[in-house]
């Protein structure tokens, strides 16, 4: 019998790991203020209902919370009671640690906590799996990471490297996105349409990151490849060392790092 998940939110994080799991052998439920994206999801994947959060915890097996981190006591208190050794809850709420989760649960099932990032909406994610509650079935360790195989790489963390996953790939994209728009904005001040500009960074960007994914060769080696002696690469590379970019990007990293710890207190 295939077993039954259920989302409680589908917004953009839920509906990408629904699309993710539209071809797998599961049922899924759901339930949202958003009674729109709801019958949208029905439609397209089939996705049942619920009036509740309640309704939905009684019907699954497996309770997905993708709620604001903000909103996840109350929601998971107000499953609790149709919640059991039998069922799994998963949070994917940023900052909100497994103790959290077992106290609001009253300890009655197990917990796996997900940390995702922005490109599983493409199917490109990376995502951190904490399988460290001690309640959890073999079969749930194994079940649940491969929820997620199919929007992205899955990487099995001990929680207390979570706030390190938030600080370098939790957080990620926007260094990503940051630098991509210096790229762009650089491109319109020498003379390329934005238009043109945006589209050449884009390619920039997707290609390298093919490129790295591809090739047998370290990171750095790629980098050398593109920075000949003398040349205008190293030019630009040794202004950024000067001034301490390459530190600044670290420190950068620590401070998100820091501030996902502060949440989680």
């Amino acid at each position: 019998m295939s077993k039954k998940i259920g989302f409680i939110g589908v917004g953009n994080m839920g509906s990408a790991i629904i699309r993710g799991l539209a071809s797998r052998d599961v049922e899924l439920h759901g339930v949202d203020h958003d009674a729109d994206k709801l019958a949208a999801l029905d439609k397209e994947f089939g996705v049942i209902s619920h009036d509740s959060p309640l309704a939905l915890a009684n019907e699954c097996d497996v309770i997905v919370v993708a709620v604001k981190p903000q909103h996840a006591e109350p929601v998971v208190k107000e499953i609790a009671a149709e919640l059991g050794a039998a069922k799994c809850l998963v949070s994917i709420c940023a900052g909100i640690t497994l103790s959290r989760f077992k106290d609001w649960s009253e300890g009655v099932c197990p917990v796996v906590r997900v940390m995702p990032n922005t490109p599983a909406l493409v199917s490109e994610g990376v995502f951190a799996v904490c399988l460290d509650d001690r309640d959890l079935s073999t079969e749930m360790k194994t079940f649940i990471p491969g929820l997620f195989q199919g929007i992205g790489q899955v990487h099995i963390l001990p929680e207390k490297l979570f706030d390190a996953f938030t600080g370098v790939i939790g957080s990620g994209p926007a260094y990503v996105f940051y630098f991509m728009e210096a790229l762009i904005e650089s491109g319109v001040a020498l003379g390329l349409s934005r238009t043109q500009s945006t589209e050449m960074v884009k390619g920039l960007f997707s290609g390298s990151a093919k490129l790295a994914a591809q090739s047998d060769l370290s990171i750095p080696q790629l980098r050398e490849m593109v920075t000949s002696p003398g040349g205008t690469t190293i030019r630009a590379l040794m202004h950024f060392d000067r001034q301490g970019v390459r530190g600044d990007i670290i420190d950068g990293v620590f401070e998100s790092y820091l501030r996902s710890i502060e949440l989680g207190e």
